[in-house]
Order: C-alpha cells, then structure tokens, then sequence
C-alpha cells in the first residue's frame, strides 16, 4: 500500500465517521439538475508526504496524473488563465465564451513586480531565490488576491504555496482553502508533488516534504457510494517519478518529461458527478 493510499483511506474514513454535515445551511455548489450540493467535511486536516520514498498517488484508483502535471504546468509555467492553453476539459465550465477563467490561477502568478534584483513574477521570483536566496523564509507564492476575487470564475481552491530549503533538501507547504476529496484530493497532490520534483531538479535540490494543509476536507452527498466503493480496492505499491535528468530549466519541462514505471492501480470506472 502507498503511502498515499494510507492517508487518503484515513481521511476519508474520519470524514465519513466524525465529520459535520452542511445540509442544514445554504451552499453555493449545485448539482447538474439544480438541488444543492450537501457535504460532510472535517476541518484542518494535515498530511505529510515523504517525497524521497515515493511519488503520493493512489493506487485503490486510478488518477491521471498526466493530465494533473498538463494542469499545474498551464498555471505554473505557461502562466494563462485561458482554457484554449489547456490539453484537458477540467476548467471548461468555469471558462467564458473566450476561454478565459478571469484573473485567477496562472494570471495571479504571472502579475509581475519591481525588486531590488530586477523585475520578477511569482514563480521567477521562487526560483531565483531557490538558488541565490536557499536560507530565505520568504520563498512563496499566493493566488488569494482580495482585490482580484470579484473577477475570478472560482476562487482558487489551492493558494499558497510556501518553500523551505533544509540543506540540500526542498520542502513544501500547499495551502488549499477547499477540497474535494473524491474528485480533487489525490489530482492536487499529485500536481504539487510534481513542482516540487521540478523546483528541486532544477535548483540542484533533492525534494523532501510536501505538507498539505485542508482547512475544510469534504466528501459530497452524492460521492458517499462512491467513496465507499473506493476504499474497499486493493491497494498497490506505490510507484517513483522519474524526471528526464537532462531538463535544467523549468520551462522546458513537459508533461511528458515524467514517467512512472510500474503504476499499477485499481479500476474505477464509475462516472462521478461534479458539482459547481
């Protein structure tokens, strides 16, 4: 069993077994056919992923990890917040009739500003202090900006990240205001994970941790059976990533600059629905 097979089964578990349930107040998601989206949620769940051991995707299902790495690499590195420079469908209901989501995600890390150094945006501004500030506390990123939140299809769910050198090591912490853990929980890890694996690479770092902190960890009404069935697979060993060693230079990387040999995973075919 992997590691993240482990947390997730525990979390869900928790959730499932102690958490509070919204149905008696008014939420914004909906259901395709209208009626509220309801969720059971614990508040303030923190888990810790040892990126030396293992790559944290599931195995008791299948995540598509490509397409997650498509995800972040559009946000991170092509910096857009336009639907049209993504190779999946997953933002295309947020997205307007141009494909834009509104000044969200990667426009946020793309807004530049004027330092001492030079002209940096937020990610030019990381890896530069990765490798000429390492002993910096200040080497993070934040997509929760106040005065941008009227403009944006969705508030970011993932906001923060803060980077910690230890060494020779690359630890994380990924902030995520909201999560839903069938749908989302493992895509994100996996997503992070993988920034993490390329900041370290190349930095001339070793990734480390990744904490991932979850004010509010929810499974929806609807996703319970699903949930459920889940969690009664079988689970694999887990895999390790490997990046092409010859890409030096973030923007170079590709989706396709990752394997995972030897993923295997249970099925799980089931159509899950997606509240908005």
């Amino acid at each position: 069993m992997s590691k993240a097979d482990e947390i997730f089964i525990q979390n869900c578990k928790d959730i499932l077994s102690n958490g509070f349930w919204d149905t008696d107040l008014a939420v914004r998601p909906r259901w395709e056919d209208g009626t509220p989206a309801h969720t059971v949620k614990k508040f303030g769940i923190v888990n810790r992923y040892d990126l030396s051991e293992e790559f944290p995707i599931l195995t008791i299902r299948r995540t598509y990890w490509k397409s997650a790495i498509d995800e972040l690499l559009w946000i991170w590195q092509k910096k857009s917040n336009n639907v049209k420079d993504l190779g999946s469908h997953v933002w295309d209901q947020w997205a307007d009739e141009n494909g834009s989501i509104g000044k969200a995600y990667g426009y946020q890390l793309g807004k530049k500003a004027i330092y001492a150094e030079g002209e940096f945006d937020q990610v030019d501004r990381v890896l530069f202090d990765l490798k000429h500030n390492p002993a910096s506390r200040r080497i993070m990123t934040n997509l929760y900006n106040f005065e941008d939140l009227h403009e944006m299809a969705l508030y970011p769910c993932a906001y923060s990240m803060t980077f910690n050198v230890s060494g020779n090591t690359l630890n994380a912490i990924l902030n995520q205001r909201s999560q839903d853990m069938l749908t989302a929980n493992n895509w994100n890890v996996c997503q992070y994970a993988a920034l993490v694996y390329m900041l370290a690479q190349v930095s001339g770092l070793k990734a480390g941790e990744l904490v991932h902190v979850i004010p509010d960890a929810h499974i929806y009404d609807r996703h319970i059976p699903l949930v459920e069935k889940i969690l009664q697979n079988e689970a694999k060993p887990a895999p390790k990533i490997v990046l092409d060693p010859d890409v030096r230079d973030f923007y170079a990387f590709t989706k396709n600059s990752f394997t995972l040999p030897g993923y295997e995973y249970s099925d799980f075919l089931d159509k899950i629905p997606v509240a908005i």
